[in-house]
């Protein structure tokens, strides 16, 4: 018995020739990356596996850390955004951005005033 064949059969000329969307994901080395759009601006968001992620990340969206080896997305303006401007969120939390409000942050002991 042969092993399976896992590669499509002539795929490659095909996609070639096929012209692609603009807001369809795009595979690259680093994870599969899209464009959407928040707060009236245009955003690039990739996913990033749990096998790429190596460091610690704040997610701005529950203010949570994202410990190394989860899977999660990075999003960033897409015009005008640099490397500085790159946030990494949980995806349950990017998918929910809209629905959260502004959290103020304050220490046990101060008043909810």
């Amino acid at each position: 018995m042969s092993p399976r064949r896992n590669r499509p059969r002539g795929g490659a000329d095909k996609q070639a020739a096929e012209p692609r969307d603009e807001r369809e994901p795009i595979g690259n080395r680093y994870g599969l990356e899209s464009t959407e759009s928040w707060q009236g601006e245009e955003w690039n968001v990739r996913m990033i596996g749990g096998g790429s992620a190596a460091k610690h990340y704040r997610c701005p969206g529950c203010d949570q850390e994202i410990p190394p080896g989860v899977p999660h997305l990075v999003a960033w303006p897409q015009y005008g955004g640099g490397v500085e401007d790159r946030r990494h969120w949980h995806k349950a939390c990017w998918n929910a951005r809209d629905r959260r409000s502004a959290r103020l942050q304050r220490s046990r002991n101060a008043p909810r005033y």
